[in-house]
């Protein structure tokens, strides 16, 4: 007997989710940030940008507020922040009830990412959804 072909779990992420707050949302173009919220807002995604500096104000039309709390309920939480950053937003995430932890390239913080699944939410680390979904050729 064949075992059952296994889904991508980043495929089944980024195919089911729809709420999407991105912690460390940059207003500045040249900012990865930045791109990635556009690429997620283009693609029908009900995006949030969580930035204190920023607050009230929006970045490629979405609404940016102060803190994940005012972005609830969400989906997903898309973190953009230094690695030693990490553990206050997935206690956060998990308070929340997000279904999916997702750090950036180069953001891990395997303490957080633990605590996280522990509490059962997906975690995707050191990557980015938009190259994902290039890889995945999801619909553009």
């Amino acid at each position: 007997s064949s075992a059952p072909a296994m889904t991508d779990p980043i495929r089944e992420i980024l195919t089911t989710t729809r709420r999407i707050a991105v912690v460390g949302a940059s207003s500045n173009p040249a900012r990865d940030s930045n791109r990635v919220l556009a690429f997620l807002a283009a693609r029908g995604f009900d995006v949030t940008a969580v930035n204190p500096a920023l607050a009230g104000q929006t970045i490629h039309g979405c609404p940016v507020v102060a803190t994940l709390d005012d972005a609830a309920p969400l989906d997903m939480v898309d973190v953009f922040r230094a690695p030693d950053q990490v553990g206050p937003i997935a206690a956060d995430a998990i308070r929340l009830g997000a279904r999916t932890l997702w750090l950036q390239l180069g953001v891990t913080n395997p303490a957080a990412e633990a605590a996280a699944r522990a509490a059962g939410l997906r975690v995707v680390a050191d990557r980015c959804p938009l190259v994902e979904w290039r890889r995945l050729q999801l619909p553009t």
